[in-house]
């Protein structure tokens, strides 16, 4: 149940980062409290440490960059473009492979720090365990695999 709150969370997020126009410090909590999972993180205090000046100095696309370091260490950023009045961010795993081969993140906006973290969340949506239990479910519902042919003559 929790995780389904939490996913559904982070669709509101990534919506209302959509609607931003730019990032302050009040969606900059918003986003550490949804979408952070090891922030803050006793193991890594100096990438946090650095993380929190960059909040503070206001310096919102570096605390991007270093959120997805932080938070995503096995995503990079495919692709950093802008074009046509808004900045295209692409996030990936595996960016050494085409980019046809590459099931990337991408995501547009006008700001620039929005753009980085708006891939940010849906890496996070997507990076997001499944919720199982620790017992398979059987569907109720029963099929019948077989049509019954009735037969009249059994020699």
């Amino acid at each position: 149940m929790l995780q389904i709150l939490r996913h559904h969370d982070l669709g509101e997020l990534s919506d209302r980062l959509r609607q931003a126009g730019e990032i302050n410090a009040r969606l900059m909590a918003e986003i550490l409290d949804v979408a952070c999972r090891r922030f803050p993180s006793l193991g890594q205090s100096e990438k946090t440490a650095r993380l929190e000046h960059l909040i503070q100095s206001g310096a919102w696309t570096d605390a991007a960059l270093a959120l997805i370091d932080l938070e995503l260490p096995l995503w990079q950023i495919r692709r950093l473009a802008y074009d046509e009045g808004e900045w295209h961010c692409a996030l990936s795993r595996e960016r050494e492979l085409p980019e046809w081969l590459d099931q990337s993140i991408e995501v547009r906006h006008a700001d620039l720090a929005v753009a980085v973290l708006s891939a940010f969340v849906e890496a996070q949506r997507i990076s997001e365990p499944e919720s199982r239990t620790s017992v398979p479910t059987v569907s109720q519902r029963v099929r019948d695999f077989y049509e019954a042919v009735p037969i009249d003559n059994f020699l």
